[in-house]
């Protein structure tokens, strides 16, 4: 069977306790959690998550049948492809070399990408997008070192009708 890369969107009660039930029906079960994204929605009593893993269509079908069955969990989705937008943000730091900030910053013009911090040693950006064009800014800046670096893993919405809330 083929291996695939899944999104689940989820709502669920907006309080204490809810994160820990979740991961703890993926670790119990051994789905794996690529990236787990969590915040607060519209409404302020439930909590939207994006949760992205790997796996065959038996995996993914377990993953939003175990989810189903807990009660703090309000709706499961998982999220068709072909009807999402999928974006992520990173912040990178780069250490400055002598006459290298023409070409990070002709860079960060390309991809559009943000300063948020600029010292004579390093500059710090900020990059929103999707995956592939943060790992695309990352293939170029791998001939600098890079400091440190945080990525939010990828959240998606619905494209037009296609939402949580309306699975249409």
């Amino acid at each position: 069977m083929q291996r695939n890369q899944c999104i689940v969107s989820l709502l669920v009660s907006n309080h204490a306790g809810v994160l820990t039930r979740i991961s703890s029906l993926f670790a119990r079960r051994s789905f794996n959690i690529e990236s787990l994204t969590v915040g607060v929605t519209q409404d302020p009593s439930l909590s939207r998550m994006t949760i992205v893993s790997w796996g065959d269509e038996y995996l993914r079908a377990q993953i939003v049948k175990q989810l189903h069955k807990l009660v703090d969990v309000k709706k499961v989705q998982l999220m068709d492809q072909d009807k999402i937008v999928v974006r992520e943000l990173m912040m990178v730091k780069i250490k400055l070399e002598d006459g290298g900030l023409p070409e990070v910053m002709q860079a960060i013009n390309a991809y559009r990408a943000n300063v948020v911090d600029l010292s004579p040693s390093s500059i710090a950006v900020e990059i929103a997008g999707e995956p592939t064009k943060l790992n695309a800014f990352l293939h170029f800046l791998s001939k600098y070192e890079i400091v440190e670096m945080c990525r939010t893993g990828p959240t998606a919405l619905g494209r037009g009708s296609y939402c949580l809330e309306n699975e249409s």
